[in-house]
């Protein structure tokens, strides 16, 4: 990795012929991948728990909601420190723009909850693992460009 970042600092060309930027933004992306595998289990294990504990007797909505809340409160000092390595920047502001795009999975947990488990007659677990399937693709341009982005670059 450090050989990574000395090549880039000097505007070198890698092993492969192309810039070491390209290398270690595909190192950011399967760091990416991973820190959202983690997030989804994490978030998943909460759901699970809090359905299992609560019998039924609270809405798996008020459920899926809570789970979230808790896991982005979790991963976002990994997200922050490991995937996208900002460093001298507030937490609060990305903390807030990190809780804004995961509203967008928030969202589509709300939506799509009830048409896969009052329509469809999926299962919670399986209609929410068909939910978070779909969600990291769509949010890494976003934290890259956005939520993670460098003062300097704006």
């Amino acid at each position: 990795m450090v050989e990574l970042e000395t090549r880039s600092a000097r505007n070198r060309d890698s092993h492969f012929g192309r810039p070491s930027s390209m290398s270690a933004l595909g190192g950011q992306r399967i760091t990416y991948l991973l820190a959202g595998a983690v997030t989804a289990a994490v978030y998943y294990a909460l759901l699970y728990l809090a359905l299992l504990v609560t019998e039924g007797r609270v809405s798996y909505l008020f459920l899926a909601f809570a789970s979230h809340m808790i896991t982005v409160a979790i991963v976002y000092p990994w997200f922050r420190i490991v995937v996208f390595r900002v460093s001298g920047e507030p937490w609060l502001p990305g903390y807030l723009r990190f809780y804004t795009v995961g509203l967008s999975f928030l969202v589509a947990s709300f939506v799509g909850l009830p048409l896969l488990v009052e329509l469809a007659g999926i299962p919670i677990m399986i209609a929410q693992l068909l939910i978070i399937a779909v969600n990291p693709p769509l949010t890494y341009v976003i934290h890259r460009k956005w939520t993670f982005r460098r003062r300097a670059n704006i």
